[in-house]
């Protein structure tokens, strides 16, 4: 491993050390454009997968040692590292298992994503639980699915949180936000993909959809292009919110659980599209 030029950092006190810790607030990634990934998983993926967006990596001599692929892939792609004390780096984040970065915001807009010709999608309407927003992004990445959007009161994807809990898929696929979901669902429609809501209440199984998926028979065809619609994890979705979708579908509950939390929902929706269009 070659070694990272320049002086280690320090002080914990110094103003970049404060400017990086205050990315932890939403208002100061507004004000700059900018936000933390924290953990060598996401900043691993960040500098392979958006080192243009890089703006400053930090590791401990430690952490510089025990994850010499991240020294040398922000060296094949021209990123600065800087080496920082034990005592930096958690004054600037807790969680940061002695590597941290600063990373450009980047929001590709629904258009963009639609440009692409995606064939399965899963759109958060106003998640809030940012642990869920992110393992479901992780999810959709590992289902193969092409983008995830996340409908205006949604949490705030840059949120430290959600970006640890996506674990680098979050510079994997498209996510974009903002949009309401009326405005989210004509668009993907428009796009040609085919809306389904997840609720326990649904008028579809999901296993029968699985079982008849390419056929040309009247329930949704699971393997043509899909927007999957999640809500929320107190209350999913109201109904004025499945109205919005093509069909409602419930994922089964064969055992006593009373019912699946939005993430792991997510996750079967998913990968039950992803088999069928395989």
């Amino acid at each position: 491993m070659t070694s990272p030029a320049g002086p280690e950092l320090t002080n914990p006190r110094a103003e970049r050390v404060k400017a990086a810790r205050a990315l932890s607030g939403r208002s100061a990634r507004l004000r700059t454009g900018r936000f933390l990934v924290e953990g060598p998983q996401g900043v691993r993926e960040a500098v392979r997968e958006a080192p243009d967006r890089v703006r400053d990596l930090y590791l401990t001599p430690t952490a510089a040692q025990r994850y010499p692929e991240i020294v040398t892939d922000a060296a094949d792609r021209s990123v600065r590292v800087r080496m920082a004390s034990e005592d930096v780096v958690a004054a600037m984040s807790p969680d940061a298992q002695g590597v941290l970065a600063v990373v450009d915001m980047h929001d590709p807009g629904l258009a963009a994503v639609l440009a692409a010709r995606p064939r399965l999608v899963a759109v958060l309407a106003r998640v809030r639980d940012p642990g869920n927003a992110g393992t479901v992004i992780r999810a959709a990445d590992a289902a193969g699915a092409d983008a995830v959007v996340l409908t205006a009161e949604s949490v705030d994807v840059h949120n430290p949180k959600v970006v640890r809990s996506t674990a680098g898929s979050l510079f994997h696929l498209p996510v974009t936000a903002g949009a309401s979901l009326a405005e989210v669902t004509a668009a993907l429609r428009d796009a040609g993909l085919g809306i389904l809501a997840a609720d326990g209440a649904g008028e579809h199984d999901l296993d029968d959809l699985l079982d008849v998926a390419g056929g040309s028979g009247t329930v949704p065809d699971l393997s043509r292009p899909t927007a999957w619609v999640f809500g929320n994890e107190a209350w999913g979705l109201p109904e004025a919110d499945r109205a919005l979708a093509d069909a409602v579908v419930r994922v089964p509950i064969r055992g006593r659980a009373e019912s699946l939390n939005l993430a792991t929902a997510a996750t079967v929706c998913l990968y039950a599209s992803s088999r069928a269009q395989r």
